[in-house]
Formats: C-alpha cells, sequence, structure tokens
C-alpha cells in the first residue's frame, strides 16, 4: 500500500521540539542546564525582544571540541548517559539529549565552544537543521550558544507566542527556578541590553531570595523561617514563609530534588498539611523547600521537560516533609506582627495626589466619632440640704481613680477586642479567634485517648432528616459517639438528641448537628479519619467560641488571656486566621517622633 514511511531526522527533531520546546523559556532552561552539567560556574543569559529575537547562553564550562561540537546537535546524543544502568540513579539535569536537536530545527542557532583539552575555539551554524561545517574561531574557555528568531520557519508555532513581556516573565522564571537551585553559580540575566538580575557566587540563599523577590515594604526573605532534617537518607531543608505572606496560588512553592526544579502531588500536599490551622484554606503558603535523597531513590525519565519524577517510596517522601515542616511550624511564634505606617509612606500618598481624600476621610471620622465633653473622672461633694452632687470648681479638682484602674493591664474595645500590655508593647487581640483555638486545643487533647464527656439535655431536642441524611449518621456514628453526642430514633424520620458534650455547652445542639451533617454529607470521599475529626473539632470550637459583640467580665478576660499561655500556636485560630497582632512600643514612639 505504501501508506507508512518513515519520518526523516528533521522532521523527527520538529515533532520532539514540539514537546521539549515550547517558548523561548523552554529553550534558556534546555541551555542553561547544559552549562551547569557541563560544570560552569558563571553563566550569561542575553535576550532580546522576550527571547523571539535573540537566545544568548555563555558559560565557562568544560566546553566541547570540534568533533563533539558536531555531534552534540544530532538527535539523542548525549555525554550524560552511556547504558540502560545509567537511566538507574541520572545525577544530572538533562540526559534525554534532545534539546539541542530541537532547538537547531526550528530555529537558527551558533554555537561556539572552546575546551580546555583543544589548541583552538570551534564554531558551527545551524538553520533549521541546515548544519554547515565545524570551523576554527576565537573565543574564550567554555561555550556559547545563541538561538536567532526561533520558529521563522513555522508560522503556526510562532503566532502562538505572546507579548515580549509576558514571554521574557516566563523566561525570568526559569531563571529564579535555577538560580534558587544552585547557590554556588555567578548568575545574568540581561534583557534587550539592560540587566535584570546578576547573582554572585558568595550570595547566601536568602539573599538570592531577596534578590529575586523584591517588595516595597517586608519582603519575603524577612518572614522565612529555616528548618532542617536527616532521616534515613532523606535530607530536608526549607525555608517557610510566615503566614503573614501567604498568596492566593500556589506560585511560590519552589520544590527542587538534588537540584532540580519539580512539581509533585505528594510534597504539595505534604505543604498543605503542615500548615492546616495556619492558613485559611484559599490561601497558599510560601515555601523554599530543598531535597537531598539517593538518585536511585526516583525515577526522572517520567517526562520530557523533566519537572515531574516519580518517587519509589512516596508515602515516605510525603511522611518526612509533613513531619519537618509541621515541627517547626508548631514550635514558632506566629503572631502577626502590626505594620504601621511609616512618615514617608504618608507622604508618598499625598505626593500621587491623594492628599484630597486622606483629608476627607479623616473629616469624616472625626465627624463620626466626637470625643465626650468631658473625659476626666471627676471628685463629686455633697451639695447643701442633701441635693444632687456638683462637680468642684475646676481649678480646684482632684482626680481620683481607683487603684484596679492601674493595675489592669486590659481592656475590651467594641465587645470584640481586648487590648493587652506587654513588655516589649502591646497586643490587639481577636477574643473570638483566641477562644475557638483554646477551645479546639482542648477538644484535640481530650479526644487523644477517649470520648469527650457528656451531660443529658433536660429535654431531648428532636429534628427531621432525610434518608441520606440517616445514613450518614449511621456511617459516622463512631465519631459522634466519640464527640460524646448521644442520637436516638424518635419517630419515623426523626431522630433526638440525648446528650451533648459538656464542653460544647455554649453551643445550640440543633444547629450544631445540623451542621455537622451538612459537613459530613459534603466531606471529600478520600478524606481520612484524622483530617475529618479535625475539620469536625474546627467547626465545633468555632461554634462554642465566644463571639464578636459579646462583653466579658473582667474574670472572663483574665481567663482568656491566662489560657492563651497554655496552648500551642496561639497566634492562629484553627481555621488560619490571627487571632493577635503585636505592636512594638517602638514603633509606636517612632510615630509620635519620641525617636
Amino acid at each position: 500500500m505504501g501508506q507508512i514511511r518513515q519520518l526523516d531526522r528533521n522532521m523527527i527533531n520538529m515533532i520532539a521540539a514540539g514537546e521539549v520546546i515550547e517558548r523561548p523559556a523552554s529553550v534558556v532552561k534546555e541551555l542553561v542546564e547544559n552549562s551547569i552539567d557541563a560544570g560552569a560556574t558563571k553563566i550569561t543569559v542575553t535576550i532580546e525582544d522576550g527571547g523571539r529575537k535573540l537566545i544568548s547562553v555563555t558559560d565557562n564550562g568544560c566546553g566541547m571540541d570540534a568533533e563533539d561540537l558536531d555531534r552534540a546537535f544530532e538527535s539523542h546524543t548525549t555525554s550524560k548517559i552511556k547504558s540502560d544502568k545509567d537511566l538507574l540513579g541520572i545525577s544530572t539535569l538533562g540526559f534525554r539529549g534532545e534539546a539541542l536537536a530541537s532547538i537547531s530545527s526550528v530555529a537558527q542557532v551558533k554555537a561556539v565552544s572552546f575546551s580546555r583539552d583543544s589548541s583552538t575555539a570551534n564554531c558551527i551554524e545551524i538553520d533549521c537543521g541546515s548544519k554547515t561545517d565545524v570551523s576554527p574561531c576565537s573565543a574564550d574557555y567554555g561555550t556559547t550558544i545563541q538561538i536567532r528568531d526561533i520558529f521563522y520557519k513555522l508560522p503556526a508555532r510562532r503566532k502562538f507566542l505572546k507579548t515580549a513581556n509576558t514571554e521574557m516573565s516566563h523566561i525570568s522564571e526559569q531563571f529564579i527556578r535555577i538560580a534558587l537551585a544552585n547557590e554556588y553559580l555567578d548568575l545574568r540575566l540581561i534583557h534587550n541590553g539592560k540587566e535584570i538580575y546578576h547573582l554572585s557566587e558568595n550570595d547566601s540563599l536568602r539573599r538570592r531570595i531577596a534578590t529575586l523577590f523584591p517588595s516595597p515594604s517586608a519582603g519575603i526573605s524577612e518572614n522565612l523561617i529555616e528548618t532542617e532534617s536527616d532521616e534515613k537518607g532523606l535530607k530536608i531543608f526549607a525555608f517557610l514563609g510566615r503566614p503573614d505572606i501567604s498568596r492566593t496560588s500556589g506560585k511560590f512553592q519552589y520544590i527542587f530534588l538534588n537540584g532540580r526544579f519539580i512539581r509533585d502531588k505528594f510534597i504539595s500536599h505534604a505543604i498543605k498539611e503542615a500548615y492546616r490551622g495556619f492558613l485559611e484554606p484559599s490561601r497558599f503558603p510560601v515555601v523554599f523547600l530543598f531535597i537531598q535523597m539517593p538518585h536511585e531513590d526516583y525515577d526522572v525519565n517520567v517526562h520530557p521537560t523533566k519537572n515531574e519524577v516519580r518517587f519509589f517510596n512516596s508515602n515516605f517522601v510525603h511522611s518526612q516533609i509533613l513531619g519537618a515542616l509541621r515541627e517547626k511550624l508548631m514550635e514558632t511564634n506566629l503572631q502577626t506582627q502590626a505594620k504601621i505606617p511609616t512618615i514617608r509612606e504618608y507622604k508618598n500618598t499625598i505626593a500621587k495626589g491623594n492628599d484630597r481624600i486622606i483629608a476627607d476621610a479623616m473629616a469624616e471620622f472625626f465627624k463620626k466619632h466626637r470625643p465626650g465633653q468631658r473625659q476626666e473622672r471627676l471628685q463629686f461633694r455633697p451639695g447643701p440640704s442633701g441635693t444632687k452632687s456638683e462637680t468642684m470648681p475646676r481649678t480646684h479638682k482632684k482626680i481620683e481613680l481607683p487603684d484596679a484602674e492601674f493595675d489592669r493591664k486590659f481592656l475590651q474595645i467594641h465587645d470584640s477586642f481586648i487590648v493587652a500590655q506587654t513588655n516589649d508593647g502591646f497586643v490587639l487581640i481577636d477574643q473570638h479567634a483566641l477562644h475557638e483555638r483554646i477551645i479546639y486545643e482542648d477538644l484535640s487533647k481530650r479526644l487523644r485517648n477517649k470520648k469527650l464527656q457528656s451531660q443529658r439535655l433536660l429535654m431531648p431536642e428532636s429534628f427531621e432528616l432525610t434518608e441520606a441524611q440517616a445514613n450518614v449518621l449511621e456511617k459516622n456514628a463512631a465519631l459522634i459517639e466519640k464527640l460524646g453526642i448521644e442520637l436516638v430514633p424518635f419517630a419515623p424520620r426523626t431522630m433526638a438528641i440525648q446528650s451533648f458534650p459538656i464542653l460544647l455547652a455554649k453551643a445550640d445542639p440543633l444547629d450544631f448537628i445540623q451542621d455537622l451533617i451538612d459537613l459530613l454529607e459534603h466531606k471529600e470521599t478520600d478524606i481520612d479519619a484524622d483530617r475529618l475529626l479535625d475539620e469536625v473539632l474546627n467547626m465545633a470550637a468555632c461554634k462554642a467560641a465566644i463571639k464578636a459583640g459579646q462583653k466579658l467580665t473582667t474574670s472572663e478576660i483574665e481567663q482568656l488571656l491566662a489560657d492563651k499561655e497554655t496552648v500551642d500556636c496561639a497566634g492562629r485560630c484553627p481555621h488560619g486566621r490571627p487571632t493577635t497582632i503585636e505592636f512594638s512600643i517602638k514603633d509606636l514612639e517612632k510615630q509620635f517622633k519620641r525617636t
């Protein structure tokens, strides 16, 4: 029939380019990884027009002689593996031998390389698969590869490239990943003649993070918690972002395995679980995680871009990462530090033309918050013939406050927040969030070994339920019993609450049961028992805690502050919201220009 025929080599390379070379950033990744594998310590990446016009990578690596330079651009040629046994322990970033052949099939390529074992540098040029002979040239030791006009002979592919700024943002992201994974490298990124990044080999990892992720206020690098562990050949080093700098996506989670940037669902899940209770469910923590383990314990040959790996014991990796990160977060004070605006920030705001807005806002505030006529507490004296007391003349006024007013170092404002004095300043406490954390910790401790203590209701409260809801209660009967809740049949499709936990006495039993049924009905199908119990306790603590707008007595506030010192992670409620914001006396002194 003659319908099946073998593709020519250049067509094969162009098809492979569709898998490996998605956009200019892919070229940068492949070329820089080759430079690292070649032992380079200095790498310069030069970009023009977001990589659409030029991508140039220069390194001081081992270089190639004329013969190797010619072979390097052939399909599936590599110096990094020699037999199938090498696939079981790949230690290099590249190994497939696809990248250079794929790149040279879709762009104009010029490569210059000078090996220290050679007497001269050599050059080769390739135009979409059409190659010239290798010729001598002048160059420094190392290799320079220039890629021009990517996809210029493939308009269908080129039209999918985005604007220069968009493509450059993808290149910057690849550069950042490589810079974080290779702390020892001197790296430069230049775009249209302007230096974007220059990272010295002497920069610490924290310093690199500060350079790569700058911020006008408190940057990422100042809010990182360092931790490390080494168990059974699995070494973990991590910078964990405080909850205050969390993000709305997982973009700021950088995971590296033996110097290779990876994405892995098991590790991502471990990070999420480590932060459970410290972050709101919709937020993602900032994490820089570096893993070292034997190369034979994972397989990198599972995806053309090599961003995915397969662990031979993924459960072990998950548990070790979760344990190391969770333990560090649990022992760290995660109370939120107040960010008081500086005078310079006010000046900048006014300079931007917002002075009218500020003036209006201040006028509105003072209009709604007029001070009382008298703020002082006055001493009264009896009026003549036992009439109503009158105030002393202002000039003879004497202020007398009970000693308790001076000794008490806290107060409740708007029946929702508590201000309490500390050695270094004061803290502002969300009474509901803090009480929620206290109850959650108490419930968790009591449930470790036995069920919650309950008391019988004087009048059992009944409720109707559907067949599906009845099945949910039956399926989770053990959990409900552990919570100290006793449910008994009362009538067809009706149950009655006979007993309810003592610790949840402030919660309405019917509302709690209804919310519990809703939670159990809509829970994830693959959620484990511990996670389910934790979600139930979160809900229980929220319902039993004191509410915003609830006035507290002095003794209740004292008890709340005392309990705060006895619980773990008091700075965050079980849902991850802050319970306490710290204000430093030094910051206040700056605001009042006392320093």
